[in-house]
């Protein structure tokens, strides 16, 4: 397929034309589709369903220990909840705290409990002239908004396709005492559904930042959310590498089943050493009694085990995969060989990113809205809202369904190719004037 870069000015206006008419019948047909967050489909929280019937007037709440879980206390959780999250997320129960229903929630305490009170009995960040924090672009923007509301320096770190820069992170870690810490979604990344390497996570464990307060903020959203049976990304244990590096205490690992139960009604999770552990508790005594242990037994009940989990996401892969996979196709069709973006066909998570030509993402997801789809705001997955690039889209394409994603998509490709061909056209003229 020829490049719009290659066409001459009388192609692209045809091409343009030809757009443009099927751009006004998009816009006309009334679609009003809201993709600007990955939500799990109706279809996907109906397959959860059965919990809600796993407990019931007559049914014994007590769990293992004999705790009565309609009643106060387990401040950490209770020890068959510690046991699922612990084989999901591949750490043992005991450096598990089981929270609430947000594991967004626990990163903002864990921040919000480092600005008043320190880490480990560091001097409080609030107390200090100035806090930074590094975050791999692009990410979640809702990592960098909690950041960016207490007020700390955010700086770029470029991602690859192996993870963050890593040459970067060591280097700016170990000479700035003020880097308290780095946002991490280390498999099926947000937005691009990168899995890092190897040696990118054992090169985290083996960092020696300035700063002893420094902590990896590790939010693995997506570890068990693969789109494949059998082609599946494999993610190095972070705990157990920065154990035997001897960082025991750099990392913060955070978990939910948000988009594997019901978001909102799920369970959320932090796994650390145990030094951390004792620290985290200090506070949680004083915020709460205990979590929902009544949701917390529910869980347990429905999904059994790893292995009844395991199986309940293959049934949430087997609702994604075509929706993935129709995007992918649809990109490969009508963008390949065409220099008007690029894009990766992740393994799992829930997004898929695009990257358009510089200086055009915010022109395609406003004319895409003018035809009536919704896309998360380009540049919300870099700091401040600010993609020095104006390039990087977050495509959600989890909950449409597959005949409105397949609208939505024609639409997006469409608003992809006007606005190239108007960037290239625009890029002739300039050079003409010179």
């Amino acid at each position: 397929m020829q490049s719009f870069q290659e066409m001459s000015r009388e192609e692209l206006l045809r091409e343009k034309e030809e757009l443009t008419a099927a751009y006004q019948k998009y816009a006309e047909s009334g679609l009003k589709l809201d993709m600007s967050r990955g939500k799990p489909s109706l279809e996907q929280l109906d397959i959860s369903m059965g919990m809600m019937d796993v407990l019931s007037k007559g049914t014994d709440l007590k769990c293992e220990d004999g705790t009565d879980c309609r009643n106060y206390g387990v401040l950490d959780g209770i020890h068959e909840a510690k046991v699922l999250l612990g084989d999901m997320i591949e750490c043992h129960p005991d450096n598990i705290i089981i929270y609430g229903n947000s594991s967004l929630n626990i990163m903002y305490d864990t921040i919000s409990r480092s600005m008043t009170h320190g880490v480990m009995g560091s001097t409080p960040w609030c107390k200090l002239d100035k806090v930074k924090f590094l975050c791999p672009v692009p990410g979640y923007d809702r990592h960098f908004t909690i950041t960016e509301y207490f007020g700390i320096e955010m700086i770029n770190v470029p991602m690859l396709s192996t993870g963050p820069d890593m040459d970067m992170v060591e280097e700016l870690v170990s000479r700035d005492d003020a880097i308290k810490g780095i946002w991490c979604v280390p498999k099926y990344s947000n937005p691009q559904g990168i899995t890092y390497s190897d040696e990118t996570v054992r090169r985290f464990a083996r960092l020696k930042p300035a700063a002893e307060d420094f902590r990896i903020y590790w939010d693995n959203a997506y570890g068990v959310h693969h789109l494949y049976d059998i082609d599946q990304d494999h993610l190095v244990e972070i705990l157990a590498e920065c154990k035997r590096a001897g960082n025991p205490d750099m990392v913060y690992k955070f978990c939910s089943t948000s988009k594997i139960s019901f978001p909102g009604s799920g369970v959320a999770a932090i796994a650390t050493s145990k030094n951390n552990l004792v620290d985290i508790k200090k506070q949680l005594q004083v915020q709460t009694i205990g979590h929902d242990k009544v949701n917390q037994l529910r869980h347990v009940r429905f999904f059994k085990d790893i292995h009844g989990m395991t199986e309940h996401m293959r049934k949430h892969a087997d609702i994604l995969r075509p929706k993935f996979e129709m995007i992918i196709d649809t990109f490969e069709r009508e963008l390949a060989g065409r220099d008007a973006g690029s894009w990766v066909a992740p393994k799992g998570g829930y997004f898929i990113s695009f990257e358009a030509t510089e200086g055009c993402a915010k022109a395609i997801v406003a004319k895409a809205k003018e035809a009536g789809v919704t896309m998360t705001p380009a540049g919300a997955p870099y700091p401040y809202g600010k993609d020095p690039k104006d390039a990087t889209i977050r495509i959600a394409p989890s909950y449409p369904t597959l005949e409105e994603l397949k609208m939505a998509t024609d639409i997006f490709v469409t608003c992809v190719k006007l606005v190239t061909i108007d960037k290239v056209l625009e890029s002739r003229t300039d050079a003409g004037s010179q």
